[in-house]
């Protein structure tokens, strides 16, 4: 079992309301995250609703052309799976801070749906369920 270890990166936010502190040490809210209806090990004690999280990313043109001629050789497009790693995180965070303000200490049912905003722009979304856990 390990002690007072920091969250993953992906499920740290601030807890609103309190005072801007140094880089170093910052408030965070920790916030359980399950693809599942239930945290395992634990019980809900209290929903409090859909949370929501997303972003609107794009490559830039240069991005776009190298991608372009990958896509006549084939292979992986290193590009776009970076811009979706960092989309996934984004709208994680985003799930996270919604689900914090609730109050809420766990998100459950988890879950990503993309679509497309304009040419080259696509929107990455998470949404789930805030629940209060003991």
């Amino acid at each position: 079992m390990l002690i007072n270890q920091q969250p993953p990166p992906s499920i740290m936010q601030p807890i609103p309301g309190t005072p801007q502190q140094m880089p170093s040490q910052p408030q965070v809210a920790q916030v359980a995250l399950s693809n599942i209806e239930t945290i395992p090990g634990r019980t809900i004690i209290q929903s409090l609703g859909v949370v929501t999280g997303s972003t609107v990313r794009a490559k830039h043109i240069g991005k776009d052309i190298m991608a372009g001629f990958k896509n006549i050789v084939g292979g992986e497009l290193k590009g776009y799976t970076e811009l979706l790693q960092e989309s996934r995180s984004e709208a994680l965070q985003r799930l996270v801070l919604d689900a914090a303000q609730r109050g809420a200490n766990a998100v459950v049912n988890v879950r990503f749906a993309t679509s497309a905003v304009a040419g080259g722009a696509a929107e990455l979304f998470a949404y789930g369920t805030a629940v209060i856990i003991q």
